[in-house]
């Protein structure tokens, strides 16, 4: 067996279940069984699993208690747990991302998309480690490296924006759009270099919990039912969740978990309003707005950039800060 490969542990306690998973996994991953609750934490204990595909309803312990003893333990919080379950109501599915969960995969199984997350939920585990390792040196060797591990680190940044949007076609480059556009509202608003820093970080990555969200709904040709649209409304939050880790002089996690938010309240995920939103924030909902409305999406086809300014500037002081709106007119009008 190649201890190269990451180690999946599957808690199951049904035998056909776990015999489809060993199969669908075991030519890339070392695989680990635990039947129950229990076993699970005796494995987790003794061996330290890359990720686990966990089980909701098992004997002695169901998935929730167990996600729940990882999630308060510092040397396993940060094991992705994938739950496993035939319950496809949407209060369970929200249950276990609150629980701490990465993603779930509803049964029965499909080979093609258990092996898609476990790939996308390792790929991001490996790039938040390389992300704090990177944040590591970066503190220690400040002085002399900087420029070097801002490049090193810019470009992970850029390797998870690119996972995410390799699940969506459709909105390929939105981030990084975004984060232009924002970076060339905050330099007319003379922020400092260290504020745009974070602007740009934070545009690159403000949609990555969309890595959670099915494809089918980010690809949905019509309009969103209301319980799919509910479901998009959680990625700020997963978005946060993958960030606020990762340790970082600049705030690109608080930027990016609060870009759908609003002047007036009516944003999310946390209904801020005014002033309890980070002013970079404030920089990367217009911004984000703008880049969505002048492009392609799949349920409609691009309005362009002078529907995407009247619809900022008719929201100015209402929805978007008024500064930040004078200074996107500015500059697009400049352009």
């Amino acid at each position: 067996m190649n201890n190269d490969k990451p180690l999946i542990l599957i808690a199951d306690d049904n035998a056909t279940n776990i015999d489809l998973l060993v199969n669908t996994l075991n030519q890339d991953y070392r695989i680990g069984v635990a039947k129950n609750g229990i076993k699970v934490l005796e494995f987790i204990k003794k061996y330290r699993p890359d990720l686990i595909l966990l089980d909701i309803q098992m004997p002695e312990m169901d998935g929730y208690q167990v996600c729940g003893h990882l999630k308060s333990n510092p040397e396993t919080k940060n094991i992705p747990v994938i739950f496993i379950t035939a319950m496809i109501d949407v209060t369970h599915k929200t249950k276990g991302f609150e629980m701490g969960a990465v993603d779930y995969i509803t049964k029965p199984f499909h080979a093609a998309e258990v092996t898609a997350r476990v790939k996308t939920h390792l790929t991001v585990k490996l790039m938040r480690e390389t992300l704090n390792a990177q944040n590591i040196i970066l503190e220690q060797k400040v002085k002399e490296k900087t420029a070097v591990i801002q490049e090193m680190l810019g470009a992970t940044i850029h390797a998870m924006a690119l996972t995410v949007e390799s699940r969506d076609p459709y909105t390929a480059g939105h981030q990084e759009r975004v984060a232009q556009f924002a970076c060339d509202i905050a330099k007319n608003l003379h922020l400092p270099r260290e504020n745009i820093d974070a602007i740009r970080f934070a545009g690159l990555l403000h949609d990555i919990g969309k890595i959670r969200i099915p494809v089918a709904i980010l690809n949905r040709p019509k309009k969103l039912l209301d319980v799919e649209y509910n479901i998009l409304k959680i990625h700020p939050q997963i978005g946060y969740d993958i960030l606020k880790n990762i340790k970082s002089p600049w705030p690109f996690a608080e930027i990016a978990y609060q870009h759908h938010e609003r002047l007036d309240g009516s944003g999310y995920p946390q209904g801020l309003e005014n002033s309890q939103i980070l002013f970079e924030a404030r920089i990367l909902a217009a911004a984000d707005v703008i880049e969505a409305m002048s492009s392609h999406r799949p349920y409609r086809p691009a309005l362009g950039i002078d529907a995407a300014l009247e619809e900022i500037k008719k929201n100015k002081g209402i929805q978007f800060d008024p500064e930040v709106v004078d200074a996107c007119l500015a500059h697009f009008k400049g352009l």
